[in-house]
């Protein structure tokens, strides 16, 4: 019996991954529709948030984020660590080259849209934290070096977002020459979003993993319950990206070169901090698995972070607000490209 579900789970999900890109297009054009025809869409959802946090778009992320956090095994997140030179690569690539690249490209691009130009500076310090665990599971990646590394992002996150959002926006443009802005995010702000993307569906696979395990046994809980909770992470993919693109519908369509100048940017800086990583790890001799988790980690960013804050100190309609939003507009794709590029370069460089 657990055999036939086991099968035609796994049936089902690779359906579900093999047109994944069909179905997030069909996703993004549905949003922006939405957003199109019924602008009063905006007002509904400003509505359902609390503070900074979107409840629907908090929701959402959480079941994402829960059945890849729930494959996770704990046990072995320990010795994940010991890996120091894993950890510098992931660390060096997230924190250093991440931020420094993103607001090259940034003023390179966009230093005549300072709101704009501000909006992506936000993205590229939003180390990622949720969405890089969906694609570590599909591109092959290790589960617990995905984690492991999506946790020390957080805490990193917590500690340094503040201050880093000081330096890039208000500090270092001026010296450049371009315009800088005043920003005040504290910490608590961050903590609570870490807390609630990550916080929330962590708890939730942990606990899954050990009381099922030990209700059910383990091969019960890999073999049945993993595959009846997988699509899961599909279906709130989708949904998300339907909030998220319906949100700035009107705007996307109505300045279709803005959304051109601010995607420029942001797709060059996701193939060179994947390809940079990859090739790096690579010359270091890392295995794939884990290279890949390295690679996928330190190319995604925590637009969910970057979007909030924006709204929340420049507001919903600004120019740093459409940036965040068209953040996941490239993103998606571009991950999903790079998803299919890692297995490729898989099998070439890892045979």
């Amino acid at each position: 019996m657990a055999t036939e579900v086991l099968k035609r789970s796994n049936n089902k999900i690779r359906f579900l991954d093999r047109y994944l890109t069909v179905w997030i297009f069909i996703a993004m054009i549905i949003g922006v529709g939405i957003g199109a025809v019924f602008p009063e869409v905006a007002l509904w959802n400003e509505a359902m948030s609390v503070g900074s946090t979107n409840v629907p778009l908090a929701i959402g992320l959480i079941l994402i984020m829960y059945p890849p956090l729930a494959k996770v095994n704990y046990s072995l997140m320990g010795s994940v660590t010991k890996d120091k030179q894993a950890l510098t690569l992931s660390l060096f690539m997230n924190w250093i080259i991440g931020p420094i690249l993103m607001f090259t490209l940034a003023l390179i691009f966009l230093g005549d849209h300072p709101g704009y130009m501000v909006g992506i500076i936000l993205i590229g310090l939003a180390r990622c934290i949720a969405m890089v665990l969906v694609w570590n599971d599909i591109g092959g990646g290790n589960k617990e070096y995905g984690a492991t590394l999506v946790a020390l992002n957080s805490v990193f996150q917590i500690l340094t977002y503040s201050i880093m959002a000081w330096l890039f926006i208000t500090v270092l443009p001026p010296l450049f020459g371009y315009q800088g802005f005043a920003i005040n995010i504290s910490i608590i702000d961050i903590a609570e979003s870490v807390l609630i993307y990550l916080g929330i569906p962590f708890l939730a696979g942990f606990v899954s993993c050990k009381w099922l395990v030990a209700k059910k046994g383990e091969r019960w809980y890999n073999e049945v319950f993993i595959p009846r909770i997988s699509p899961i992470t599909l279906i709130a993919l989708l949904a998300t990206i339907v909030l998220m693109f319906s949100l700035k519908g009107d705007m996307i369509l109505a300045l279709p070169m803005d959304v051109f100048r601010v995607a420029v940017p942001l797709v060059i800086y996701f193939v060179l901090m994947f390809f940079i990583s990859f090739f790096a790890g690579k010359r270091m001799g890392i295995p794939y698995d884990k290279n890949a988790s390295i690679a996928f980690t330190a190319t995604g960013n925590n637009f969910e972070l970057a979007i909030a804050v924006s709204i929340s100190v420049f507001g919903l309609n600004s120019d740093q607000a459409f940036a965040g939003v068209i953040g996941p507009l490239v993103e998606v794709p571009v991950l999903i490209a790079l998803v299919n590029v890692a297995l490729k370069m898989k099998q070439k460089y890892y045979p």
